[in-house]
């Protein structure tokens, strides 16, 4: 086998029984999508190697936790010079800082992301002090961590001239000349080079120890929603979103996710037992990033369960085409969105993530 045929990381995995961390190579072979992994302590072949369908080469860079046969592996670094000359030269991260007369229109802008090969691997709604300038300081922002080939100049490009006027004179298919009105209300901000990406990602998602502003939860009626890893997977984040403000729902917070196995058990308990699809909706919601919304409103957890629909997405599309799970879910475990049953487990729900796991 040719060394070009192969990706190699080293990855960490928490072992729950031990409370150890266990470190492993994983190699990924493209050119039929096989995984293979390598214990690093023991020196020996763990899993041989084996077709896996749930890995996909867009999700290999370094900081992305991926689940291979429900493991959660952290890819800490690459395995050898040739994956990182491959995978790591030109992966760039860059701030996209989403200012608030856009935040409505998020899902829009996500779209236009996700066709230029930008990935949100971060993002979180907050709310900027006075000391940054009164006008971002005016509502809520989103700050999103992009990364993509090249991303500073893409994200740059995209937005286009900071002056929206200008934008639409002279970039009409920009970001800036569909949404923005002048030049301080130009929907965003986008770090200049990767210097200043760094800095600037470094304040809204610290990698050491610390927090970053807080989240925008309110926790009175409010529900919860979850875009499942799938959705996120398939690029229908901004759909999603668009649908949920078209249909006169407030996103409240907006906060993405990496949720490990035993959070994802604890907080599906109530279905344990009781929905034979369990293990497997445990197993989707820790397979990769999730994006968690807490809707605000007066009987905002009954109004929003019923426009998710049925949990099942075939039935949705019978009885209740318009509904999301209809539209953008495949199967009862894949069904797009998590969204809160019970009225009286909103607040709880959404507390699980911007107040326990955002803590």
């Amino acid at each position: 086998l040719h060394q070009d045929d192969r990706y190699a990381f080293l990855t960490e995995w928490y072992d729950p029984t031990a409370s150890l961390l266990r470190q492993y190579q994983l190699f990924y072979y493209p050119k039929d999508g096989s995984v293979e992994m390598f214990d690093v302590k023991n020196q020996r072949i763990f899993l041989r190697r084996t077709k896996y369908d749930n890995l996909h080469q867009e999700d290999l860079f370094i900081g992305n936790r991926v689940n291979v046969f429900s493991r959660q592996l952290h890819l800490i670094e690459y395995g050898d010079q040739y994956t990182a000359n491959k995978l790591g030269s030109k992966k760039e991260r860059t701030l996209a800082l989403i200012k608030p007369d856009v935040v409505a229109k998020i899902g829009d802008v996500l779209e236009l992301m996700y066709s230029s090969n930008l990935m949100v691997t971060k993002a979180t709604m907050t709310k900027l002090t006075c000391n940054l300038v009164q006008f971002v300081s005016s509502g809520p922002v989103i700050a999103m961590e992009l990364m993509g080939d090249e991303a500073v100049s893409i994200w740059k490009k995209l937005l286009g001239p900071a002056d929206s006027a200008v934008a639409r004179r002279e970039a009409q298919q920009s970001v800036r000349a569909q949404f923005g009105t002048d030049g301080i209300k130009n929907v965003g901000h986008g770090s200049d080079s990767l210097a200043a990406a760094a800095r600037e990602l470094e304040f809204f998602f610290p990698s050491t120890i610390g927090h970053g502003p807080s989240n925008t939860a309110i926790f009175t009626d409010c529900t919860c929603c979850i875009i499942k890893p799938h959705a996120i997977s398939e690029g229908l984040t901004g759909k999603i979103l668009n649908s949920i403000s078209s249909a006169g729902f407030e996103i409240s917070a907006l906060q993405m996710f990496n949720v490990d196995r035993a959070n994802a058990e604890e907080f599906y308990e109530v279905y344990k037992g009781v929905v034979t699809e369990y293990p497997s909706m445990v197993t989707e919601l820790c397979s990769g990033p999730c994006m968690v919304l807490e809707i605000h409103g007066t009987d905002a957890p009954r109004a929003f369960r019923e426009f998710c629909g049925p949990a099942d997405p075939e039935i949705a599309r019978h009885l209740r085409p318009t509904t999301l799970r209809a539209l953008y879910g495949k199967d009862k475990v894949k069904n797009a969105v998590h969204c809160t049953d019970l009225p009286e487990d909103g607040v709880l729900e959404v507390q699980y993530f911007f107040k326990i796991l955002d803590g």
